[in-house]
Order: structure tokens, then C-alpha cells, then sequence
């Protein structure tokens, strides 16, 4: 079973830096993101083993651009969380076609 990891902070920018370090630093995948507040929140959703996934979270924090808002490591996710984390990633590959 795969773990996710939630990665929030202000300005796309600083969140694709976040991601671009959490991908180098982890063997993690890009599972989704998603923008609030016209993207000056933005959270990144990664996906891989516990311990990359941790891993990938604390690189990320270190590095950060701007202050974190907010992170989290999903160690076992219920299923109903990974039908949410789905449906927020269906939305997204809607949008690049």
C-alpha cells in the first residue's frame, strides 16, 4: 500500500519548487495538486513508501520557498480518502486535455 503525503504552501511557485525537491530528494510520484484562493495556496499530493514519502516531506520543508501552511504523511489511507485524493487528480487530467 502506497502512502500520500500533503504538502501545502502559499504561491504555485513555491509549490512547484516544493515538488521539484520532494521528486529529487525521494522516490515519490506526483499524484495531484490543488489551488485555493486563485493559487495563492496551493497543495501538493505525492504518493509512494512511508519512509519516501517522509522523506520527501521534510526536504520539502526544509527548502521551502515560503512559510509552510500546512503538511501531512497518510501512512495506510483509508480508501475513502484515496477516492477523494482520485477524484481531485481526475479534475486535474481533465484540465490538460
Amino acid at each position: 500500500m502506497k502512502s500520500l503525503g500533503f504538502f501545502e504552501i502559499p504561491s504555485v511557485a513555491a509549490a512547484v519548487n516544493a515538488l521539484d525537491t520532494m521528486c529529487k530528494a525521494a522516490d515519490v510520484q506526483f499524484v495531484t495538486w490543488e489551488r485555493k484562493l486563485g493559487g495563492r495556496l496551493v497543495t501538493i499530493i505525492v504518493e509512494g513508501e512511508v519512509s519516501a514519502v517522509k522523506a520527501a516531506i521534510e526536504a520539502a520543508k526544509e527548502t521551502a520557498l515560503l512559510p509552510v501552511a500546512a503538511s501531512a504523511v497518510i501512512a495506510n489511507p483509508h480508501e475513502e480518502t484515496v477516492k477523494m485524493v482520485a477524484l481531485s487528480a481526475s479534475r486535474m487530467s481533465k484540465v490538460q486535455k
